[in-house]
């Protein structure tokens, strides 16, 4: 039997060593790194630029109540037909591709200037090699008739 309470005497003796190591260990820990300095070490435009890094690129909306609500700034914005020609139309209208008449070229928009609002008609449902709005359904009616208007004004 003594060799049992041997083995219980020593298993005790390292599990409260073991304790004893582990409490030294974090308040060692603890005196090594204190949080109330780890701020006023850190530079303020460094911090900025983490936050900047860091922060998230946009918000989910889960109250019902405001649904709807920030796309109504989007959809406010003014519509630019300019930018909208250069980055839907100008592929064929500023080449001439398919025999599309050409930004600016006034011989070639006479005979549809010429058609009055059957040429709002041929943009929006497409006419020969010119597919319905010119290839972009998200398009309104309105706005391939102004991105029209910017084109007719740019050729007379």
């Amino acid at each position: 039997m003594s060799a049992d309470s041997d083995f219980y005497r020593t298993l005790t003796m390292v599990i409260v060593g073991l304790g004893v190591f582990f409490v030294i260990i974090i308040v060692a820990a603890n005196l090594v790194s204190s949080d109330d300095d780890t701020e006023a070490k850190v530079d303020p435009r460094v911090k900025a630029n983490i936050d900047e890094s860091i922060k998230p690129v946009g918000m989910v909306n889960t109250d019902p109540s405001t649904a709807g609500a920030a796309a109504a700034p989007a959809a406010a914005s003014a519509f630019d037909a300019g930018a909208e020609y250069q980055s839907k139309c100008f592929a064929c209208h500023g080449t001439g591709a398919a025999g599309a008449p050409k930004l600016g070229d006034k011989a070639a928009w006479k005979a549809r200037i010429a058609q009055g609002d059957g040429i709002y008609t041929n943009a929006i449902n497409g006419k020969g090699a010119m597919p319905a709005k010119g290839g972009h359904a998200s398009l309104s009616d309105d706005q391939v008739k102004a991105i029209v208007d910017h084109m007719i004004s740019n050729s007379k």
